[in-house]
């Protein structure tokens, strides 16, 4: 008999596209399903709690947290590094529990790789020029920072087929049934 463990399921979009939103009412849906909670080489923010929010470590930390690969995955983003920890999924897996990941899609599609039965979701934006004005009405950066990230935003839309996944973020409230109804599926796979 197959060993039962938890499902990884991996949500990603371009910045300003909603997934944050999505995912904490998926958290809400789903109260057993367990979120990743990610590691970052930047400061932490005022109400921001270490290992709640992020795992907070200095850079020279995490350079020998990736030589010793203790990362599933793992990305230099905007002059700091961020990365999954596999001990965190895989002692969550092994006592039968899901993983839900909020994660950029480059860090999915290697989750993917070192995780063959990870399902990756990918939540992108009805148009370009919609994401770019999300972005642009969020007021979070600077014309740097808002160039750079819809840079990074063409990158990421072009990696989309290759995620197992796609819902569409036109209306918010369609798109938290929608992913709710994939994870449903996903979760009661093989039951």
């Amino acid at each position: 008999m197959k060993k039962s463990t938890g499902k990884i399921i991996a949500v990603s979009a371009p910045s300003g596209t909603g997934k944050t939103t999505i995912v904490k009412q998926m958290l809400k849906i789903f109260p057993a399903m367990i979120f990743s909670v990610s590691a970052t080489t930047r400061a932490m923010r005022a109400g921001e709690v270490n290992g709640k929010d992020y795992f907070f470590v200095s850079e020279e930390e995490f350079k020998k947290k990736i030589e010793n690969d203790e990362f599933a995955e793992w990305e230099r983003f905007y002059d700091y590094y961020y990365g999954t920890y596999k001990s965190y999924i895989e002692e969550n897996i092994n006592k039968n529990k899901s993983v839900i990941l909020e994660i950029d899609v480059k860090g999915a599609l290697e989750i993917k790789k070192n995780y063959s039965s990870a399902k990756l979701i990918f939540i992108y934006p009805p148009s370009y020029e919609e994401l770019a004005k999300r972005l642009k009405n969020r007021k979070t950066e600077t014309e740097v920072d808002f160039k750079k990230r819809i840079e990074r935003a063409k990158m990421e839309l072009s990696l989309k087929d290759k995620f197992d996944y796609f819902v569409e973020n036109k209306d918010l409230e369609k798109a938290i049934l929608e992913t709710e109804r994939i994870i449903r599926n996903i979760l009661t796979e093989d039951e």
